[in-house]
Formats: C-alpha cells, structure tokens, sequence
C-alpha cells in the first residue's frame, strides 16, 4: 500500500491566522456615526452638566467687596445730581471697560443721598441728568424721571432703580455687588406714585 503524502504547505498554513478582511464601506461609516455622535453628546452634555453643578461651586460674594466707594463726600456738592462710575466687583479679566458702571448721585441733604442706577426702567437704556428741567431723560424711549427718581411720563412702567448706600470715613459707598432689578424696589418717591392704568 502506497504512503499517505502529508502536505506539509497546507499544515502550516492551517495554524497561521486568516488573513484580516477590509472593513466594509457600512463598518465604516456605522463606526464613524458613532464617534461624530459621541462627540456631539460630549458638547451637549459639558453645559448641561455645568449649569446643573453651577449653584454648588458659586462663591459667596465677601462682604469687604459688596460695598464699593463712589468718592469722597466733596465730589458731590448739596443741591446737585452728578455721574459717578465704579468698577463691578465681580470682574472677569475678560470684562474690560464693561465692567466700569456708571450711577447717578443726588445729594439731597446734609446726611441724605440718593444713589440712582443709569438705566431707564423701560428697557435699560442709559438715562441722562437735564439740570436746566431738574429731570432725568431718556432718549431713546422718550422715559422721563424727576429729580427724585419717580416716574414722570413715558413708556418706563415704574421709577429709576436705587442703590443702597453709606457713608464711611467721608466716602460715599455702594452696595455695588447687588444690581438693581425689577425685583428691587423702587425709589420712595415712586413707591408712593399710583399705578399706571392697565385698562384695555
């Protein structure tokens, strides 16, 4: 009887690995949705994720920082309303000129001031002090406020927005760190207007 004949070619290639298919066009394209996908959740997710945690790294403001010095107490003469300007206490580097705010401030009396925020209650644009009418106007609107801060007349629904004050070592502070906003009060001259009729 004849010997088998071992292929010896055909062992060895028995033992070695198959040799690697080419990724297909639809791996390739399944894999590459994938990775654009999680990039894009990736982007979604870092705000979302930094909005929900923000209340838990927020710094309190110090107190030192929350009152902020307008001048020296001569600046402001009795009798008259002058521009001052002050910088944000909660300034970024990237903030610049925007973070010098502009106030206006009334002294009323030996002891009694009245420190008023620059934007109109309309729509907060920049009001202007008139001395020659004794009113605060804004041009835009046409808003218009007595020396006091109340309303006059025009579109803005309430009076100019007031600073909290004190006077300390013969400077002027503001409570700076605490914007005024609707939800502030308004002045006292304002406070005790009537209210704008709603009536349709």
């Amino acid at each position: 009887m004849p010997e088998p004949v071992i292929d010896r070619e055909r062992k060895v290639e028995g033992t070695t690995a198959p040799p690697a298919r080419p990724i297909s066009r639809r791996n390739m394209l399944l894999f590459l949705g994938i990775g654009i996908n999680a990039v894009a959740a990736a982007l979604f997710a870092i705000p979302v994720i930094g909005y929900i945690f923000a209340p838990a790294r927020r710094k309190t403001m110090r107190t030192d920082l929350a009152w902020v010095s307008l001048g020296q107490l001569s600046q402001f003469p009795q009798g008259e309303t002058r521009l001052a300007t002050y910088r944000n206490p909660l300034v970024r580097p990237s903030d610049g000129e925007t973070a010098n705010i502009a106030c206006w401030v009334r002294h009323v009396s030996a002891d009694t001031w009245q420190v008023f925020a620059i934007n109109c209650t309309h729509l907060g644009c920049p009001v202007r002090w008139f001395p020659q009418s004794g009113l605060f106007m804004c041009p835009c609107h046409g808003g218009v406020y007595y020396a006091d801060g109340a309303r006059a007349s025009g579109p803005p629904p309430r009076g100019l927005f007031t600073y909290d004050y004190k006077v300390e070592n013969g400077q002027l502070f503001i409570k700076a760190g605490q914007v005024p906003t609707l939800a502030t009060p308004p002045s006292v001259a304002s406070a005790n207007q009537p209210q704008r009729c709603t009536c349709v």
